[in-house]
């Protein structure tokens, strides 16, 4: 009998959604076919999944709260029943898919099952209540091996041709060597502060690294842009704020290495192969193992700490910062 997958992840950051790939691709793999998958339109994976071959169909949910709640359960409840699943993996605890899953009559239902998520499953093969306490990351792990799937690269791969949209970008196009900078984060606490990304990009220039420096954003952050540009009074930057994701993905890719905040277009950098290079003084690393990602610490860094000021990142000095980059990419 031949089996419909539909993989469901409900959080609305690009970035989890990135860390997801290797177990989306695993579950793909396990089964030798082609998988659909239920998530946020936030994430807009319609657009970055478009050329991995692995993934089929892709579906939008809000997964709200409150009054619409049920709402987005019933609009689940009709993606099931239209596509006729045979499975639905579920790659986090909430308990909506899981009840719209029941709902639907879906044969085989696989998820966490921590809380009261693990009702609406139909299997015991389930993790521990303890796990709560692990990261979305190592849940997926977990998850899979407790159902024998084999976990081949931990490592988040994307594929993504920009031709098509290359014309529409065509200001991200010119000679020289070019560097990105990601400059903001969903969370304020970890953003580096704009002076430092200046001193920074002084010292790089000094020793001829770059020619021009595409500062990645999003438009809500975009004052950040505009501010490194007037400490900076330097015409070598490139005001990305504007971007759609596309523009972003390309920008990233044009570029020889990508240096920034723990975000969304850092863990974006990874999986598209740039050699990327974090800036961690507020959160843990060890979260962040299976990335391809160097991570850039201050002297008197401890991880699995958690600092929610963004004061603290002034620990992380651009001299140190320029030191350890300057070593690996020389």
């Amino acid at each position: 009998m031949n089996k419909n997958i539909c993989i469901v992840y409900t959080h609305h950051k690009l970035g989890d959604l990135i860390w997801q790939l290797p177990y989306i691709k695993a579950i793909s793999e396990h089964y030798n076919q082609s998988v659909d998958l239920i998530l946020r339109e936030k994430t807009q994976a319609k657009k970055i999944l478009k050329n991995e071959k692995y993934i089929n169909n892709i579906n939008y949910n809000n997964f709200r709260k409150g009054i619409f709640y049920w709402i987005d359960v019933y609009k689940l409840v009709q993606i099931y029943n239209q596509n006729k699943y045979t499975h639905v993996y579920i790659l986090d605890k909430v308990n909506k898919p899981a009840i719209a899953a029941k709902i639907s009559g879906v044969k085989n239902i696989i998820g966490p099952g921590i809380g009261n998520q693990k009702k609406y499953l139909t299997t015991d093969i389930i993790l521990n209540d303890d796990d709560w306490n692990l990261n979305y990351s190592e849940q997926s792990k977990k998850l899979l091996k407790l159902h024998k799937i084999n976990l081949n690269n931990p490592y988040p791969q994307l594929n993504f041709d920009t031709n098509e949209y290359n014309q529409k970008n065509s200001d991200l196009f010119f000679e020289g060597k070019k560097i990105a900078l990601g400059i903001d984060s969903f969370e304020d606490y970890k953003m580096w502060y704009e002076e430092d990304f200046v001193k920074l990009t002084e010292l790089l220039y000094k020793k001829n690294l770059f020619d021009y420096v595409y500062l990645i954003c999003g438009p809500d952050k975009s004052y950040m842009a505009k501010k490194i540009i007037e400490i900076s009074q330097k015409n070598y930057f490139i005001d990305c704020s504007k971007k759609d994701l596309t523009g972003v993905i390309i920008a990233i890719k044009n570029s020889q290495f990508f240096i920034g905040n723990n975000s969304g277009p850092l863990n974006l950098s990874a999986a598209l192969g740039v050699e990327s290079f974090g800036l961690i003084a507020n959160d843990a690393i060890s979260e962040l193992k299976y990335s391809k990602i160097q991570f850039i610490t201050p002297k008197n860094y401890k991880d699995n700490t958690w600092i929610r000021d963004r004061k603290n990142m002034k620990t992380l000095k651009p001299d140190e910062v320029f030191n350890f980059l300057e070593n690996k990419i020389r």
